[in-house]
């Protein structure tokens, strides 16, 4: 079997060598001609050796790098975004960005160990590595966990569709309550953007198609940054009283009883609630599932170069993340709802431009569910039609199911956001920390580098840091639940 793979192998090698040069086939660091183009062959898992290779150019090398760090950002930015400003208010202003700066250089020392495994043994997708760590227990566990968590951040968006959606549409009719009628009501409304907007979107045969919804679903989320930045400039503090268009009075509660300290700024605050913002900026970063496909279709992909894809992403989405922050808390301080546009809407429900930052937010979500359901369905193809190629019926069919499931969970269970908070908790850190780690020791062979070398050890430190996580967050919710207090929301 060995002697027919390497033949197979020389014989693609003989095949491509006027497409890839000498000076092209060491792309990898200590990689040799013959094993880059098992990376090459290996791409897409589960097709048989002689079409593997024109499936691949077919397949692979169309996104471009511009793209490809749309898609990325898109993946990251979470509806968490609105939550940052509150986690501030409990940390402080040096704190939180301590903590930001440390979980954005853990994200992208986790990419570095998903991508480094990935090189290895010349396979881009979560679920291979799985299968090639533990085998196939390895895989359903990669798939189902990948699975759980976008269905959760699917779900979460389409929440907020249906709670927000129904609130702009009356706002902008001028209507002071729900009147009941359909386009009022979120469940329609859901249905509606779903089969508009969402489903066209998830058709896209390749993922680096959807890098212009995410380049328009960022440019959003960058009006959203400077509306708040613009707003702490017009936004007094204390807030005694501010009268609106039609003359009537809105004082946020929160604000009656301020002294002066309240609106000086804090840069380190520790009270019962800052351990809960741990976990939140914790999964801040998370873009795992979609690392792999994104790394896939990327035009000339090497590891440096997807590695740079990552890293411009996280300092970008760094940057975004602390100035909303920053801005968010230096306008309302303590005053800041645990979700930033509830409080301008406490200080002025008809106000204009938030009514826009507002339908702003509500574009980004939508937009960023095709890139979130890619994953789930990538998945989902690993698992169950691993050795069949790709099929329009598969391909439309899981669409199709996942959005009614989706659909139906966001519509029909008012504790959904509840359930997926849970397993939130366990399969972000899953992502982030855990499988990347025991997916390098595994699949890292000894001779290169031992049990107990350097890298290895810090890989088993980062899978341990990832149980640390699960029980803190799964505890905090608990907490919350056992209360009746809502404090530990998440980024996605």
């Amino acid at each position: 079997m060995d002697v027919g793979r390497g033949m197979e192998l020389q014989k693609m090698n003989g095949q491509h060598s006027r497409d890839l040069g000498p000076d092209k086939l060491n792309l990898e660091d200590g990689f040799d001609g013959l094993e880059f183009m098992a990376e090459r062959n290996e791409f897409l898992p589960g097709k048989s050796p002689g079409i593997k290779a024109p499936q691949f150019t077919d397949f692979e090398g169309k996104t471009s790098f511009g793209m490809s760090i749309f898609n990325l950002s898109n993946a990251i930015m979470g509806s968490g975004i609105l939550g940052l400003a509150y986690a501030m208010s409990n940390t402080g202003i040096v704190l939180f960005l301590i903590l930001l700066l440390c979980i954005a250089i853990l994200s992208a020392y986790s990419i570095h160990l998903l991508l480094r495994s990935a090189g290895v043994v010349g396979i881009r997708a979560y679920e291979q590595l799985g299968h090639r760590a533990f085998g196939q227990p390895g895989k359903v566990l990669a798939g189902s966990i990948i699975t759980m968590h976008n269905i959760g951040a699917m779900s979460s968006y389409l929440f907020i569709v249906k709670s927000e959606l129904p609130l702009v549409i009356q706002t902008f009719l001028g209507l002071k309550e729900n009147t009941g009628e359909w386009y009022l009501d979120g469940k329609y409304l859901i249905i509606i953007v779903s089969v508009l907007i969402i489903f066209p979107l998830s058709l896209m045969r390749h993922l680096g198609y959807l890098g212009y919804t995410s380049g328009f679903s960022l440019s959003c989320m960058v009006f959203f940054l400077i509306s708040v930045i613009y707003k702490k400039f017009n936004i007094p503090c204390p807030l005694e009283k501010i009268t609106s268009h039609d003359n009537h009075s809105f004082v946020s509660p929160t604000y009656a009883t301020s002294d002066v300290d309240f609106c000086e700024p804090q840069s380190f605050t520790i009270n019962m609630k800052t351990a809960y913002t741990i976990p939140i900026l914790a999964f801040a970063f998370v873009c795992h599932p979609e690392v792999l496909p994104i790394y896939t279709e990327l035009r000339d992909a090497t590891k440096k170069r997807m590695q740079t894809v990552a890293n411009i992403s996280i300092l970008a989405m760094f940057v975004m993340y602390g100035l909303t922050a920053i801005f968010g808390y230096l306008t309302f301080f303590g005053g800041v709802d645990s979700e930033l546009l509830h409080t301008y809407i406490k200080v002025d429900p008809l106000d204009t431009l938030i009514l826009c930052v507002r339908m702003a937010v509500l574009i980004a979500v939508t937009l960023t569910v095709p890139v979130v359901l890619f994953p789930i369905r990538r998945a989902l193809l690993q698992l169950l039609f691993p050795e069949k190629p790709f099929h329009w019926a598969h391909h439309i069919s899981i669409a199709v199911c996942l959005l009614i499931i989706v659909n139906l969970l966001v519509i029909f269970v008012p504790t959904i956001r509840d359930i997926f908070g849970i397993i939130g908790a366990t399969s972000a850190p899953s992502l982030i920390f855990i499988l990347p780690g025991i997916f390098y020791i595994r699949i890292i062979p000894e001779e290169t580098e031992p049990l107990k070398s350097i890298p290895k050890i810090m890989a088993a430190c980062f899978a341990a840091l990832g149980f640390v996580f699960i029980v803190m967050s799964t505890s905090f919710i608990i907490l919350d639940w056992v209360s009746g207090e809502s404090r530990s929301g998440g980024l996605h």
